[in-house]
Order: structure tokens, then C-alpha cells, then sequence
């Protein structure tokens, strides 16, 4: 099954749809009602295991995430992902309820279920996009925002109904979400601040202590009655920008646990979903749906964005961009968990309505983003350096392994004109296969990769000056490149 879903990933590639239809497609395919007959129910696991898959999906984005990307949009972000959320839960569900027919109850469920938008699906369809930093850093951070309210509000609902005063449940809301907050924060730092100044004896070691620390922010978060979900984001967003040793290792390998979560989850899901049960909950999860896209999202959005004077074409995309993913399935089981009545018709309406609008959005997403002329044609300009540091303890040093990739200034610059603090220098050069020791004038190309050794002291300064360079050429510094 792992190399059935690895080959999908091609297809999807190929194809312009999100992985997650594919991976749900082989599940129902193994499940009862296809080809292998296999019967799946367990509802509770199922919540387990997904909230488990979560916090790593949750993880790898946070460690994948350019602070320096999101740092402007943050605001932005924060606020589409909590007043535009609420404003989408409460419209969507006047729409289930008006025009479906559901109960309130239900109908509030429904609403905040659907409203958390997927990173994995978002991101999968916009991979050969190139948008303005500014689009795909609120799409972004919002995703990874918006877990955390959305598991709150469902919560909510499903425990007690809706509650006799608004505010009691705002007010746990922004309370669990600043506690999750600070606790992410903190983990991350400290953890960070550990992972720096510790040399851990195999180069393995790093990846599997990072993603210990993430999912301890998670259950630290849990603990203290706060977002977990939000804490494990938080605090893999500051691990990952943190400048950690043997960092592009720590990203392969949680990219790689990030895609058998990925893998395990939709296939989970799509074995729990009974297909021949589906057929009256067509009409209702295309009518909620329809409303969910063309008012309920744009609405949220348009609200959440006036204060920022964001132009229309960008609030035109981010509109159409709320595509939804795993998380809405995962979030359908906890009214089945707490035995809410009817609760099989909320999963199933959710898993229509995601499955049928990820084809209707996802292939239309980079045509509309060119259309909107968004589409900024291939990819950026000058590729990020790829670097990796492994600290030297006995020697209180750093030695940084740099790959200039395709787009990179560096292409073209002088080992002298990279200016490197003192305490800094470039000792290896390997080119074509072959090492050599550059003299001042050695010219870089792309496709380089160089050994640079540093002193404690400086090391920070250092990558900051090679990607600066990286970005900037030899003129970083009066380009305003830092």
C-alpha cells in the first residue's frame, strides 16, 4: 500500500490534484463496498490515530515554514484564521440548516468542521504556482493557524451543544489558544536552544530529538488544557527557523514522517466511509458545499481583510484557495465519538463535500492564479542556499555544508566577495565531482558545494551572510539583503 501511494503521488503530480483524493481512493477501494471487502469501523481509533497523524502533518509544516515569509502576513493570518473562521462557521451553518433542513446543533458542527482549510491539499495544487510571497504566506500561516480554533469549536459543540452565552465559549477559546501559543513558543526555544549548543554523538539523533520536541510541545499543550495543536505548529515553526544543526536532514526526515501520516490517515479514512451509504447525503454536502465556496468563504475572507487594504485579486484566490483535506474528516469523528444524533450523516456529508469540491477547486487553482495574473511565472528568481551545519563541540566551531542550487546569485561571485565575518572561511570546494581548496579569486557556480568553517561566534552571522548572498549576489548588502 505504501508504494501504491507513492506512485500516486505521481499521478496527482501529473494530474494537478491534491494526493489526498488518491489516497482516499485506496481506501475505499481495499474497504467493504471494494474490490478486497475489507471491514473497517472503529470510529474512536480512527480519531486517535488521525489526531496522532495530525500532529505530525502539523509538525513538518511548522519546520517547512519561512519565518521571514510569514513574519509580514502574521496579523493577516491570525485574523482570517479566527474572526474569518468564526464569521464562515456561523454562515455555513445558517446555510446547512436553512436550506438543508439540519438541526442547529448539527448544522453548528457541520460549519465548523468544513471552515479549517488544508495545508497538504492547498500547497499540492499550487506547487508549480509561483505566487507573490505575500499570498502563499497568508495561505500558509492560516492553515497552520486554524487547526487549533476549529478542533475547539467542534469540541464544543459536540460535548454540549451550543452554549446559552457566546461569549463563555470565545472567551475558553482565546484562552486555550494563548496557552497553546506560549507553550509552543517556549518548547521550541528551549528545545532549540538545547539542540545548539549540544552535540549529540550520531547525525541522526537530531531529526528524531526535533520531532520528539514537537510532539512534546503538543502534549504539553494538551496537559495545560491549552491548543495542542497549536503548540505543536508554534513550536516546530521556531525549530525550524532556529538554524539547527544538520537542519536539511531534520526536513527530509519530517517530510518523510509527514507523508506516511499523510498516507496512513487518508487511506484510514477512506476504509471508515461506507460508499453505499453515501447516496442521500449527495444533494445536501453539494448544496452546504456550494454555499461554503461561494459565500460563506469569500465572505470570511473579505471581512477579515478590509482592515488590510489587501487588493481584490489576492482576496479573489484566497477565496477560492480554502481548500479542504484531512482535517475536516478526522474533525467529522468526534460527534460520532460523543454519540451526537445523526452523527454518521454529519461524517458523511463532510467526506461528499470534501471529496466533491477538491475536484471542482483544485484543478481550477493555478488556471484562476494565472487568470488573476498572480501567477508569477515558474519559479522565483534566486533559489534559497541549501545548508547544513554540524557543530564542532571540542573545537568550538561550525562547519556548514552550503549546495548552491539552480537561480542562486552566488553564480558568478568570488570566494573574496562573499566578505564572511572574520572567524569565517571557505576551505573546500567540490565541483563536478572533484575537491579542491579555493584561492580568493575562485569563481562559484552553480551547482557548488562548499565546506565553510566558523567559529562559534560568528556562525549565525556567517549563513546569514551566504544567504543574503545567495539572494542578493555580490551586492547583498546595498540591495538591502540581510
Amino acid at each position: 500500500m505504501l508504494l501504491v501511494a507513492v506512485v500516486a503521488v505521481r499521478l496527482a503530480s501529473r494530474s494537478g490534484l491534491p494526493t489526498l483524493l488518491l489516497y482516499l481512493a485506496i481506501g475505499v477501494a481495499i474497504g467493504q463496498d471494494g474490490l478486497f471487502g475489507f471491514t473497517f469501523d472503529d470510529v474512536q481509533l480512527t480519531q486517535v490515530l488521525g489526531y496522532a497523524a495530525l500532529v505530525v502533518i502539523l509538525a513538518e509544516g511548522g519546520l517547512g515554514t519561512r519565518w521571514h515569509e510569514i513574519k509580514p502576513v502574521v496579523p493577516v493570518a491570525a485574523v482570517l484564521s479566527t474572526v474569518g473562521l468564526l464569521a464562515s462557521v456561523f454562515v455555513t451553518a445558517a446555510a446547512a440548516h436553512l436550506l438543508v433542513g439540519l438541526e442547529w446543533r448539527q448544522s453548528l458542527i457541520i460549519g465548523a468542521v468544513v471552515s479549517s482549510t488544508d495545508a497538504a491539499a492547498v500547497f499540492s495544487v499550487l506547487r508549480n504556482v509561483s505566487l507573490p510571497r505575500r499570498v502563499t504566506g497568508v495561505l500558509e500561516a492560516e492553515s497552520g493557524f486554524n487547526d487549533a480554533p476549529v478542533v475547539i469549536l467542534v469540541a464544543a459543540f459536540s460535548a454540549t451543544g451550543p452554549v446559552d452565552h457566546w461569549y463563555e465559549l470565545l472567551g475558553a477559546m482565546v484562552l486555550q489558544l494563548a496557552i497553546g501559543a506560549a507553550i509552543g513558543v517556549a518548547v521550541g526555544w528551549v528545545g532549540a536552544y538545547g539542540l545548539k549548543r549540544v552535540a549529540l554523538p550520531a547525525s541522526g539523533l537530531y531529526p528524531i530529538a526535533v520531532m520528539a520536541i514537537a510532539v512534546g510541545a503538543y502534549a504539553a499543550g494538551a496537559i495545560a488544557h491549552g491548543s495542542g495543536f497549536l503548540a505543536v505548529y508554534l513550536a516546530s515553526l521556531v525549530l525550524g527557523n532556529a538554524k539547527l544543526p544538520h537542519r536539511p536532514a531534520t526536513r527530509g526526515f519530517a517530510e518523510g514522517l509527514g507523508w506516511i501520516a499523510q498516507i496512513g490517515l487518508f487511506v484510514l479514512l477512506g476504509l471508515l466511509v461506507t460508499p453505499h451509504e453515501l447516496g442521500d447525503d449527495i444533494v445536501p454536502a453539494i448544496v452546504i458545499g456550494l454555499f461554503l465556496t461561494a459565500v460563506a468563504r469569500p465572505a470570511s475572507v473579505v471581512l477579515s481583510l478590509v482592515p488590510f487594504r489587501t487588493p481584490w485579486r489576492e482576496q479573489a484566490l484566497m477565496s477560492w484557495a480554502g481548500l479542504r483535506g484531512a482535517v475536516p474528516i478526522v474533525l467529522a469523528t468526534i460527534p460520532m465519538v460523543s454519540g451526537i444524533a445523526d452523527s454518521r450523516r454529519i461524517f458523511n456529508i463532510v467526506f461528499v463535500l470534501v471529496i466533491f469540491y477538491t475536484l471542482v477547486q483544485g484543478p481550477t487553482l493555478p488556471w484562476l492564479a494565472r487568470r488573476l495574473g498572480l501567477d508569477q511565472g515558474g519559479p522565483a528568481d534566486a533559489a534559497d542556499l541549501g545548508i547544513e551545519s554540524a557543530p564542532l563541540e571540542r573545537l568550538q566551531g561550525h562547519l556548514l555544508s552550503v549546495s548552491i542550487p539552480e537561480g542562486s546569485r552566488m553564480h558568478g561571485v568570488e570566494v573574496n566577495e562573499l566578505r564572511l565575518p572574520s572567524g569565517a572561511a571557505v576551505t573546500l570546494v567540490v565541483r563536478d565531482g572533484t575537491s579542491f581548496v579555493p584561492l580568493p579569486a575562485t569563481v562559484l557556480r552553480r551547482g557548488d558545494e562548499l565546506l565553510v568553517v566558523t567559529t562559534d561566534p560568528v556562525r549565525d552571522a556567517a549563513e546569514d551572510r551566504l544567504r543574503a548572498v545567495g539572494r542578493g549576489g555580490k551586492l547583498a548588502g546595498w540591495l538591502g539583503e540581510q
